[in-house]
């Protein structure tokens, strides 16, 4: 099986969605606030399942930058200056095919853990 390959890559005015179309015909907009908390980066995912943090606070989040590397992904900068996420197009795919469930999984968690999604 062939991975997806993004084509295109759009950012809102107010940089809060991100809207990615893929070859395979399929185009997902997802926010801000959903890439910055699922971020691919270490820091958030750990170096396994049991390691991933919840991340409160970001609804508000915004994107400053998005960075090309090379022909299979992008390096989003946010506006809390986090960027050690490296955004292959099989996770923004992932991301995008999923983002209603991984969503209601992420406020899940903050109920559980008694964080909101709001800024302190």
């Amino acid at each position: 099986m062939v991975s997806p390959v993004a084509q295109e890559i759009r950012l809102s005015k107010d940089k809060r969605l991100l809207t990615v179309a893929f070859d395979d015909g399929n185009t997902f907009e997802m926010s801000a606030e959903l890439l910055r908390v699922e971020s691919p980066s270490a820091e958030v995912q750990g170096h396994d399942p049991s390691q991933k943090k919840t991340i409160p606070g970001k609804r508000q989040v915004a994107i400053m930058q998005i960075e090309p590397v090379g022909n299979y992904a992008v390096r989003i900068v946010f506006d809390d200056m986090h960027d050690t996420g490296i955004y292959s197009w099989d996770v923004l795919h992932r991301l995008g095919s999923n983002s209603a469930d991984l969503m209601a999984r992420y406020e899940e968690r903050l109920e559980q853990e008694n964080l909101s999604r709001d800024p302190a």
